[in-house]
């Protein structure tokens, strides 16, 4: 598969914690936590799961600096 996107993390599931509708998935790269909000639909297509071993995409189209 190819992807545009540039900004791929090879990270591992830490968690995954379902809601109704929505479900946080926390993520592990190389000692950084990431954490994706996906539809629990997705969650359950890709088999989520601790210990798994994923691709964390980044895709921005704006970046924002608060101070």
């Amino acid at each position: 598969m190819k992807i545009s996107g540039r900004n791929k993390l090879e990270a591992t599931v830490k968690e995954v914690v379902k809601g109704a509708v929505m479900a946080k998935v926390v993520m592990d790269f190389k000692g950084t936590e990431l954490v994706s909000v996906i539809t629990v639909d997705s969650v359950i297509d890709l088999d989520l799961k601790p210990g798994d071993k994923v691709t964390a995409l980044i895709k921005a189209t704006e970046m924002m600096i608060i101070k």
